[in-house]
C-alpha cells in the first residue's frame, strides 16, 4: 500500500536499523543517538555542541539534550572556551576515551552485518542513496 512512499518507508527502515544498533550500543549503556554523539566527541575533542548537531544532522537542542546524558554518565565534559567565556566544548572523560576503541570496534562489526544481510551493493547504494536525499531536502 505505500510501497511508494518515502515517509513510510523511511521510518519503517529507521525502526529497524535503530532496533539493530541499539542492541550494540546498549552493552555500553547509551542509546544509539548517544553512542554517535560519543563518537564525535572522540573524533573531534573540543567540539561545540553546535557541531555535534550539524554534523549529526539534528537540532541543536537534542545534540545538547544527548550531551547532558553523556556528562551525566561520565562521559563526557564541558570546558569553557579558553578566547570566548561564552563557549563551552566538549571533551570526553578518561571513562569515555575508554570506550573508543570498543565502541568503533562494535559500530564496525553491525555495519559489517548489515552489510552482509543486504549484501555490498545494495549496502552501499542505500548508504549513498540516503545520504543524497538528506542532502537534498536538508
Amino acid at each position: 500500500m505505500f510501497d511508494h512512499c518515502l515517509y513510510f518507508n523511511s521510518s519503517a527502515l529507521s525502526r529497524l536499523v535503530e532496533r539493530e544498533w541499539g542492541l550494540v550500543y546498549s552493552e555500553f549503556g547509551l542509546t544509539p543517538p548517544q553512542g554517535f554523539v560519543l563518537r564525535v566527541v572522540l573524533a573531534t575533542p573540543g567540539c561545540l555542541s553546535s557541531q555535534v548537531a550539524d554534523l549529526l544532522g539534528i537540532a541543536r537542542p537534542t545534540a545538547t539534550r544527548l550531551i547532558d546524558n553523556l556528562s551525566d554518565k561520565g562521559l563526557v565534559e564541558r570546558r569553557q572556551g579558553e578566547t570566548d567565556g561564552r563557549e563551552w566544548r566538549v571533551y570526553a572523560t578518561r571513562a569515555g576515551k575508554a570506550l573508543d576503541r570498543p565502541i568503533n570496534e562494535a559500530s564496525a562489526q553491525i555495519a559489517k552485518n548489515l552489510r552482509a544481510k543486504l549484501g555490498p551493493e545494495l549496502f552501499e547504494t542505500a548508504v549513498t542513496s540516503m545520504h543524497n536525499v538528506r542532502k537534498a531536502l536538508g
